[in-house]
């Protein structure tokens, strides 16, 4: 794991402990960091979040977080030590929600389609062909 993996996995583990913990903000309670990207000169990070919510109130929650992101940003340096402490750009993250969509798509299919585990899939058994039968001509003559 070089440097700057290091760095974003350790800016994702504190920003997510700082939201979910420290920052006592009703409309943050169902938020989670997805991804953290540092710039390499350690000035700029862009921070995924998702949320587990109405889809109507993205807008207010990524607005508390960059409200927030001066604090979050002072608590940051204080917890870790690196020559400069980044400033926070928040963007919606829609990972987790297509995750979701699919995992009801899959059990929608799931429920539509009567298989039960351990059920064979029933097929003609002349209709079998595993490419063992000897062909005519073939047979060792000895």
């Amino acid at each position: 794991m070089g440097r700057m993996e290091r760095i974003n996995e350790m800016m994702k583990r504190e920003l997510g402990k700082i939201i979910s913990q420290e920052l006592f903000d009703p409309r943050l309670q169902f938020v989670s960091v997805t991804f953290v990207r540092v710039s390499p000169d350690l000035h700029n990070a862009v921070v995924g979040f998702s949320f587990l919510g109405d889809k109507k109130q993205v807008d207010t929650v990524q607005q508390t977080l960059k409200h927030a992101a001066g604090l979050v940003r002072k608590m940051i340096s204080q917890r870790v030590e690196i020559r400069h402490t980044p400033r926070f750009d928040f963007v919606y993250d829609p990972s987790l929600e297509y995750s979701a969509n699919i995992e009801q798509v899959l059990e929608e299919i799931k429920r539509e389609i009567p298989f039960e585990k351990g059920e064979d899939i029933e097929e003609d058994e002349e209709e079998k062909d595993y490419g063992l039968e000897e062909k005519e001509g073939d047979e060792d003559e000895d």
